[in-house]
């Protein structure tokens, strides 16, 4: 009797499944993907960083704003994510101001320019992932970000330079350096889309 008692005041009471982890009918301990979908983390006490895609998100925001939604740079770039005009009225955002005012509009306007970059840029992620252009390991999520600075255009040509060809924005950062500090985040579960609007 005292062993088992012993033994059993080491079970748990309550059952361990989550959100973030769950036991499958195999018996399998099994992690549940953080999700793109800002709306999805309502409520939790922890948050989804690392190298998730809401910590690319997230890295990037802090990089590009410090996290700042009503930030406007002295070129004119708007939000977190720091968007032009020109990127809003491509995703179907015609109110600069309503834009600045709506942290879920700039969320959602940057999982669309991800999912659009991607698609322009399939071909390239394709062909460089895994190799070292420039001393750096070239990664997806290094690739969409470097376009997020720079534009496609110009990652794809940096790579097929094999690094020769230099971009930097307005500010002097070079897409080699956000190719390098984005680099290794989950990205592969994002949709290459390439008529993505927002709404």
């Amino acid at each position: 009797m005292i062993i088992g008692f012993i033994s059993s005041a080491f079970k748990p009471n309550e059952n361990l499944n989550n959100k973030r982890f769950y036991v499958s009918e195999k018996e399998e301990l099994l992690y549940q993907f953080p999700s793109e979908k800002p709306s999805d983390y309502i409520g939790q006490t922890l948050p989804f960083i690392g190298k998730h895609f809401i910590g690319f998100k997230e890295a990037i925001g802090i990089r590009e704003s410090q996290g700042q939604y009503h930030l406007v740079n002295s070129l004119g770039y708007m939000g977190k994510y720091q968007f032009g005009t020109s990127a809003l009225r491509f995703f179907g955002i015609k109110n600069n101001t309503l834009f600045l005012n709506s942290p879920e509009l700039q969320e959602k306007a940057f999982v669309a320019l991800i999912k659009f970059n991607k698609f322009k840029l399939q071909d390239v992620i394709e062909e460089f992932r895994g190799q070292t252009i420039d001393g750096v390991r070239v990664t997806e999520s290094g690739i969409l970000a470097a376009a997020h600075l720079g534009g496609a255009g110009s990652i794809r040509k940096y790579l097929e330079s094999n690094g020769k060809k230099k971009c930097k924005d307005g500010y002097g950062t070079s897409i080699k350096s956000y190719l390098k500090q984005f680099g290794g985040y989950e990205t592969h579960n994002i949709k290459a889309d390439s008529s993505v609007k927002v709404h």
